[in-house]
C-alpha cells in the first residue's frame, strides 16, 4: 500500500511539472504585438495587485496536486481498513448465524424432550392416582381377607387341641388375636 502511495504521488508531482512546464512557451518579443492600450493597463498597481492577491491567497497547481494526493493516499487506506472491517463482520455475522442455529436446533430438541418428559409424567400421575384409588378400595377386601385367614387359622389350632381366646377390638368380633395357646394334645 505504501508503494502504490509513493506512486500515485511520484505520478502527480510529475503530471504537475509537465503541465507547468508545458504554460511557459519562449516567446520572441519580435512577434509580440503590443497594444498600447495594454501596456497602460499592465502598469496599473491594482490589476498588478489583484493578479498577485491572487495567486498568493490560493495554492499552485504543485501544491494542490500534492494535497489531492495525501486525500487520496488517506481515503484509500481508510477504505482499506473499513473493507477489512466489513469483511471481518460479514465472518463473524456468519459464525453467530451458524450458532443460532445450532442453538435453535438444541432448543427444539430440548423443547421436544420436554413435551415428552411432561406426558410420561401426566402417564404416571395418572397411574400414581389409579393405584391409590385400587389401594385404597380393596382394602377393606384385604382386611376381610386377612380376617379370613385368621379365622381359619383359628379352626386349625383348634382342631389340633389347641385353646385360644379371642377379643373384639373396638367393637368388632373378629379372632384377629391369640391370647393363648396350649399345645394340650
Amino acid at each position: 500500500m505504501q508503494i502504490n502511495k509513493k506512486i500515485i504521488r511520484s505520478l502527480l508531482l510529475l503530471i504537475s511539472i509537465c503541465l507547468l512546464q508545458s504554460c511557459t512557451t519562449n516567446q520572441n518579443p519580435e512577434e509580440l504585438y503590443v497594444h498600447p492600450d495594454l501596456t497602460e493597463m499592465l502598469q496599473d498597481d491594482s490589476l498588478a495587485r489583484r493578479f498577485q492577491e491572487s495567486s498568493t491567497q490560493g495554492p499552485t497547481v504543485v501544491e494542490s496536486a500534492i494535497e489531492l494526493s495525501e486525500k487520496y493516499a488517506r481515503l484509500s487506506d481508510e477504505t482499506v481498513s473499513l473493507r477489512q472491517q466489513n469483511q471481518d463482520l460479514v465472518t463473524q455475522n456468519k459464525k453467530f448465524k451458524e450458532q443460532v442455529l445450532a442453538i435453535e436446533k438444541q432448543l427444539k430438541q430440548t423443547q421436544k424432550e420436554l413435551s415428552e418428559a411432561n406426558e410420561i409424567l401426566i402417564e404416571m400421575r395418572i397411574e400414581l392416582n389409579n393405584w391409590k384409588r385400587d389401594v385404597l378400595g380393596f382394602r377393606n377386601e384385604m382386611r376381610n381377607a386377612e380376617t379370613a385367614q385368621l379365622e381359619a387359622l383359628l379352626k386349625i389350632l383348634h382342631v389340633l387341641g389347641g385353646e385360644y381366646k379371642t377379643e373384639t377390638a373396638q367393637g368388632e368380633t373378629l379372632g384377629s388375636t391369640v391370647a393363648s395357646l396350649n399345645p394340650s394334645g
